[in-house]
């Protein structure tokens, strides 16, 4: 946790302060009013606007009612909005219409303003991790987690609370990614600040797709950003017999180790930090970059968004230098980004034309999560027209 920066306060007459935590690297709010359960969610809500960050001294579970209180404030739109709505949509004749990149600016733009309202909700933990507030839960071993030990007092969003109450119970259940040989469900369980592999549309193209000749001679393999581990241990139980996997992130190594070690994998499995590639050669060399070119804003968003398309740039131009003879590449990617007009198809082509590689094959699939068929989301156009591929890749 850092405890370089601290937020103030006054309370009871007092000046007060406390270590801030932010994981989106907010800095400490400047403007911080007391309050409690007397505070009505209109008042809170102007106040949030403002720029004042709330420090919450009431019942707890009042807080997180006030939290969707908010939510339904900033996603209804107002009768003024409306009115505004109105007049835009008469001069839109007369406008330049948007292209999707306009239109994907400004969704993120919005959910920006969303996270900057909603994170003004704070609430102080003590050094045990625990909330001196009515009706407050157990959350130190979450933050335990997620946090790790501290030694002074802290205070953090709500919002983000609440994200490491969820990562948590995700953590604890974990998420099925695969049967095995028996047909029971196989769990990856993801850790607080690493992806979670919901999408399982490309977990199953991993399943399906032949894996190269080259392994017979060779069995070896690189999962290149492991994350979680989920791929890393596709190819484990598919019989690979030596996976290196890298990340950069600590978090991720963590995750990855203990998913590996829970499913008895460790003698295929090493894991190693790196940015991308390990040291030396293998027959199979798998990644899953950030499917969309654009700044993250949040710890989770860079396993989503990779500004300019650097680790997808570092893996294709890498690449040749690590493959075996005969070996393939493996290139997980959503078109996402070619909808949103944020990369195109032509752009993806040269660079890896520009590695000395070659496309082998390319198998499509279609996504299934909910966004997908959501038509209220503002990106619905480029959701249900997305499709998902892995690129075998090989030396030209």
């Amino acid at each position: 946790m850092n405890q370089d920066s601290f937020i103030h306060w006054e309370e009871n007459g007092q000046n007060c302060s406390a270590v801030w935590h932010s994981e989106n690297g907010i800095t400490a709010h400047k403007k911080v009013a007391i309050a409690n359960d007397t505070l009505t969610a209109d008042d809170a809500y102007r106040m949030a606007c403002e720029g004042t960050a709330i420090l919450w001294k009431g019942d707890f579970q009042n807080a997180r009612q006030l939290l969707q209180a908010l939510v339904r404030r900033i996603d209804k739109p107002s009768k003024k909005s409306k009115r505004a709505s109105k007049r835009a949509d008469k001069s839109a004749d007369a406008a330049p219409k948007k292209t999707s990149k306009d239109i994907f600016n400004q969704h993120r733009l919005i959910q920006s303003q969303r996270a900057r309202i909603l994170g003004m909700l704070l609430i102080q933990c003590n050094s045990d991790h625990s909330i001196s507030l009515r009706r407050a839960p157990d959350i130190s071993q979450a933050c335990v987690e997620a946090y790790g030990a501290v030694e002074h007092s802290y205070v953090v969003s709500l919002r983000e609370l609440l994200g490491v109450i969820s990562a948590h119970e995700w953590r604890k259940s974990g998420l099925p990614i695969l049967a095995d040989e028996n047909g029971d469900p196989v769990f990856v369980h993801p850790h607080y600040g690493v992806f979670s592999p919901v999408r399982g549309e490309y977990i199953e193209l991993v399943c399906a797709v032949p894996l190269p000749k080259s392994l017979d001679g060779a069995s070896t393999a690189f999962d290149i950003g492991v994350g979680t581990g989920v791929l890393a241990i596709i190819l484990a139980m598919r019989d690979v017999q030596k996976i290196v996997a890298t990340d950069q992130d600590d978090r991720a190594l963590t995750c990855a180790k203990e998913n590996i070690a829970l499913l008895g994998l460790g003698s295929q499995i090493e894991i190693v930090k790196a940015n991308l590639f390990p040291a030396g050669k293998a027959s199979l060399i798998i990644c899953n970059p950030p499917w969309v070119p654009a700044r993250p804003s949040s710890t989770l968003e860079h396993a989503v968004y990779d500004p300019d398309s650097q680790m997808l740039k570092g893996y294709l131009g890498g690449l040749k230098d690590h493959l075996l003879p005969q070996g393939e590449g493996w290139l997980i990617l959503s078109d996402l980004a070619e909808h949103l007009e944020l990369r195109t198809r032509e752009e993806l082509l040269s660079w890896i034309e520009d590695a000395g590689l070659v496309v082998l094959d390319r198998i499509d699939t279609k996504p299934k999560h909910s966004k997908a068929f959501d038509e209220s989301d503002s990106l619905h156009f480029a959701r249900a027209a997305e499709t998902t591929s892995l690129w075998r890749l090989g030396i030209k």
